[in-house]
């Protein structure tokens, strides 16, 4: 016996203890664990046996210290299973799946005892995040000085391919030139309600071949191709390929004397199936019928063998939902558990103690010495952070003056946070999805150049009317990608992990279309739940893009910002607004308490006197500090009718109309927000609800001080609905409750009944009261 004949007979060994382990897991949270509130608790039997033996092959023979790996979603238990084997988790451990502070249900990286080097769980999104985290780590290469290309890999199940993110960052030329992503697929041919099908590889061979990446199959094992070269043998392997999913999968159910029956079909080379297979037992007819190449360990050796490192690979590998379970192949397998009868009988196939589950092997024989070996090889400590990793300057001491946008405000704050904290602004990287000209990233790409994985020339470097020169090289520190927001925040999400990933923090800022927020709003989320801080701009926003048309106007997404768990939404009004929150959102990134930001710009230009800023240092300070704070006080009055609470681009129109009401007599006091989400957390900290401060809170809404309340933002007027309850008072809400239309701004506003003279007259419905 060789010793790759040694190392397979191990690895078999421990696929089956793998297996066990994983259905045992399952078992125990659905059969065994009280459960008094008779709710499902559920888990995927059949999806963990699927590719049992790709992660015991990937794990216990090829997996490198510092490779990282994304666990498909209903596989958790199989990673918790080889967790265990490798002494990483403790038996009772393996009794908490899916139970408030245990074992999750989908693998995570903040909350499973041993953290998963990515979370997943939400289809599609866990499969392309070792691409993004593949960047990431090149990002960090600026500060590290290594250049060690660790692999990162994807193990997908098949019916994951129907997202179209896999595809669109499949298809991303910057990605065929990173040879450290291995995508591993599960072809099993099914998905949650049926056999599926239409899913070939060969279609996806040809899909990914033409998308650059190197394609290896591995569809039979070494029992059927042993066959296949036996006379007749050609015959049968082209009767398995020409027949259905439905079909295969049909035979890997039928008993022996069945298969004989149905295997050769009706076609004209039967005749030779049946002379072939009538020379096997029915042991050996239904074992080789099974024998796909995704649990074959030799197969998977030599696809693994041939991987090439200079472009992405993917390994498509055939396998069996369910395999060695009774419910293997079955259309219906997705959820069923197994009974206690049944898994009593797995236990007896397997030489298991359905009563005493969880043994690891013996420290002597070879299993246990594999993973004694596999987990020093393995053994990492991921480095951590420092607990406060950036410290940017709180004020760059400028007062904007003339008409800005606050849009155009960005674009500056960045070449200032250049120019007043270079070694900070370093670790900044900006990502925009083909847009960056058109949200005013211009000069900064021009000073910090233009992400590549390899340098290339600028064709245009020497043109004179060039104004956004495209210089490309594994130093810029732009990021661009095609028009994929998907791609976007799921790249955000993993440039903000690289704090705790790799201890180096780096400083994640994306630009995107405020209404396509909501287009890439799930992954972004999951981004977030991950681990990922970052900071995402929604710009250009709200109906003041008025000549753009109803399809580029946002109206939902302030409520967004304000909802989403562990990010703080802000949304500026004047330039100087800004500088101070974009300062104050990178001071929260990457650190243990950290939290990302949502910030919402504006093309409308404003005058910037506006804003009245103090021209004492203390005043400018104190101005900040409440900007930073959720709002301020821009127009106060004494004791006033009426306050009028603005947000963003509509604070010139409650001026106005504080001017026109003050006409008529009526004292209207104006209340700038910059963030509804700080509001709302102060206003449920005064009511013991939140931990948030919230001084801030008396700061603009004094209770001795009560009056009617008018609010206006350009979004949906729900998002500061909830300062009604913290006036005490009458209140009226304006905002835009629906699709937009073009025209010039005063028709845009006047029609949505957000301009001067409607806050005015909401105002005066409430004096009157």
């Amino acid at each position: 016996m060789t010793a790759n004949d040694e190392l397979t007979s191990t690895l078999r060994c421990i696929e089956r203890r793998v297996i066990w382990l994983a259905t045992s897991i399952v078992h125990h949270a659905n059969r065994r664990r009280p459960n008094p509130s008779g709710l499902k608790v559920g888990g995927h039997q059949a999806s963990s046996a699927s590719i049992a033996t790709i992660m015991a092959a990937l794990w216990f023979e090829h997996l490198r210290r510092g490779d990282r790996v994304s666990v498909k979603p209903h596989a958790s238990p199989v990673m918790h299973a080889i967790s265990y084997l490798l002494g990483q988790l403790e038996a009772p451990q393996l009794e908490t799946l899916r139970q408030f502070g245990g074992l999750q249900s989908y693998p995570s990286r903040r909350k499973d005892p041993v953290p998963a080097d990515f979370s997943t769980g939400s289809v599609g999104i866990g499969a392309t995040a070792p691409i993004w985290a593949a960047i990431a780590k090149r990002q960090t290469e600026r500060f590290t000085g290594s250049h060690t290309r660790v692999r990162h890999y994807s193990l997908v199940g098949d019916a994951e391919l129907d997202e179209g993110a896999v595809w669109e960052a499949v298809f991303d030329p910057m990605v065929r030139e990173l040879g450290e992503v291995v995508w591993i697929v599960d072809i099993n041919r099914q998905s949650l309600d049926r056999i599926v099908p239409q899913i070939a590889a060969e279609r996806f061979e040809r899909v990914f071949a033409a998308a650059g990446w190197q394609v290896l199959t591995v569809k039979f094992g070494e029992e059927l191709e042993a066959l296949f070269a036996r006379p007749g043998g050609e015959r049968l392997r082209e009767r398995i390929i020409a027949m259905s999913n439905a079909e295969y999968q049909r035979m890997l159910r039928l008993p022996a004397t069945e298969l004989r029956a149905k295997l050769p079909g009706m076609g004209p080379h039967a005749e030779a199936i049946h002379a072939l297979i009538d020379g096997l037992d029915d042991a050996a007819l239904t074992s080789a019928i099974g024998n796909l190449g995704g649990h074959d360990f030799v197969a998977l050796r030599r696809a693994f063998e041939r991987i090439d490192d200079t472009v992405p690979t993917v390994i498509l590998a055939y396998t069996v939902k369910g395999y060695l379970l009774p419910t293997a192949g079955h259309p219906q397998n997705h959820s069923a558990l197994l009974t206690e009868e049944e898994y009593r009988q797995f236990a007896v196939e397997l030489g298991e103690d359905a009563d005493s589950p969880w043994s690891r092997f013996d420290t002597s024989s070879a299993a246990g010495r594999l993973s004694a070996e596999v987990a020093t090889r393995l053994h990492r400590t991921d480095p951590e952070a420092a607990a406060t990793p950036f410290e940017p300057p709180v004020d760059f001491g400028h007062t904007p003056r003339g008409t800005a946008a606050t849009q155009a405000a960005l674009g500056r704050a960045l070449l200032d946070l250049s120019r007043s904290a270079p070694e900070l602004a370093r670790r900044v990287v900006t990502v925009s999805p083909d847009v960056s000209s058109s949200t005013n990233l211009a000069g900064w790409i021009n000073k910090v150049g233009v992400w590549a994985p390899a340098p290339r020339k600028d064709w245009f470097d020497g043109d004179g009317q060039t104004m956004l020169h495209w210089r490309e090289a594994p130093e810029g520190q732009h990021i661009e990608l095609g028009i994929a927001e998907v791609n976007l925040v799921s790249l955000l999400g993993e440039l903000g992990a690289t704090w705790s990933r790799d201890g180096q923090p780096l400083i994640p800022i994306g630009t995107i279309y405020d209404p396509f927020v909501e287009r890439a709003l799930e992954p972004w989320s999951y981004g977030i739940y991950a681990g990922g801080q970052s900071i995402l701009v929604g710009t250009p926003s709200g109906v003041t893009l008025a000549p753009e048309g109803g399809a580029h106007q946002s109206i939902k997404t302030p409520s967004i910002g304000l909802e989403q768990p562990e990010c703080v939404s802000v949304e500026p009004a004047f330039a100087i607004e800004v500088e101070w929150l974009l300062l104050d959102a990178i001071s929260r990134l990457g650190r243990q308490d950290g939290t990302s930001t949502y910030l919402r710009l504006s093309t409308r230009p404003v005058d910037q006197a506006l804003a009245e800023l103090p021209t004492d240092a203390a005043g400018r300070a104190q101005r900040r500090k409440h900007v930073v704070a959720g709002g301020y006080v821009l127009r106060p009055a004494a004791d006033p009718h009426v306050r009028i609470a603005a947000m963003g681009a509509m604070v010139p129109e409650a001026l106005e109309a504080a001017s026109m009401l003050l006409l008529s007599g009526i004292r209207a006091e104006v209340v700038v927000v910059t963030s509804a989400d700080k509001l709302f957390r102060a206003a449920q900290a005064r009511a013991g609800l939140d931990d948030a401060p919230s001084w801030i809170i008396e700061q603009l809404f004094p209770a001795a001080v009560p009056a009617p309340l008018v609010t206006v933002l350009d979004g949906h007027p729900h998002t500061l609905a909830f300062l009604g309850s913290v006036a005490k008072s009458e209140a009226r809400h304006l905002g835009v409750s629906k699709f937009g239309q073009s025209g010039d701004l005063d028709s845009v506003y006047a029609w949505h009944g957000i301009g001067a003279a409607d806050i005015a007259g909401a105002a005066l419905d409430l004096v009157r009261l």
